[in-house]
């Protein structure tokens, strides 16, 4: 929705607020990656009708007296969809997942590795300042992802 927001905004020119609610129609009415649904569909159950359809389309055509029916079993299906949707966005989440971790290789550090520590406090560094100091040697392990440093010196961080 940002970039659309964005897109939209240049052309503006001012006159933001006249543009929001187009924006706002466009993004809960565009299928989503993740859940291969639209916002407005999983919120009323059913597909909104476009203003391009308003006019002559074949489904506001069949329009009738059916379509109470078919709106109430629209709504009775809403949750399997809801829960169908869930499905999907998760089965995306770790085919994201696994796609970042194919680059990722574990690093295993052991007592007597040299490594660096991050600066904390940057309090009034600037963006060209280093990030991180040392080396610093490890000397034992104090959790799991915690080590006790000393410095070239031996003084113990």
């Amino acid at each position: 929705m940002v970039q659309a927001w964005k897109a939209r905004q240049g052309e503006a020119h001012g006159s933001w607020a006249d543009k929001l609610s187009s924006i706002l129609w466009s993004y809960r009415t565009t299928t989503k990656t993740a859940t291969k649904e639209t916002p407005y569909s999983m919120e009323y159950g059913t597909e909104a009708v476009l203003p391009a359809e308003i006019g002559q389309s074949a489904r506001i055509m069949r329009y009738g007296l059916d379509n109470d029916t078919l709106h109430a079993m629209d709504l009775y299906l809403v949750e399997e969809n809801r829960d169908r949707a869930k499905f999907r966005m998760n089965a995306y989440r770790k085919k994201m997942i696994l796609t970042q971790n194919k680059r990722a290789y574990p690093r295993i550090i052991e007592e007597g590795d040299l490594v660096m520590k991050k600066i904390k406090n940057h309090g009034e560094r600037g963006n060209l300042d280093p990030k991180y100091e040392g080396p610093f040697k490890i000397v034992g392990r104090a959790g799991v992802t915690a080590y006790y440093l000393e410095d070239a010196e031996g003084k113990s961080m």
